[in-house]
């Protein structure tokens, strides 16, 4: 046996998430849309590959004057 094994013991912050999880049971739904709205998108990967040849190179130094 552990002896740091702790059977019942959960943090004040998964004790908060539970009880809100249990009060509210659309909540997890709604953060599921709210992550398919803003993140989950579908990425065309050819455009991307277009853009990022597209850029130019930085210079190392962005604010050096060119030498005369």
């Amino acid at each position: 046996m552990n002896i740091f094994y702790r059977p019942k013991y959960q943090s004040d912050a998964t004790q908060f998430l539970e009880q809100l999880k249990a009060s509210n049971p659309e909540l997890e739904a709604s953060q599921r849309q709210g992550r398919e709205l803003l993140w989950d998108k579908k990425v065309d990967r050819q455009i991307w590959s277009e853009y990022r040849e597209a850029q130019v190179a930085q210079r190392p130094y962005v604010y050096q004057t060119e030498p005369s």
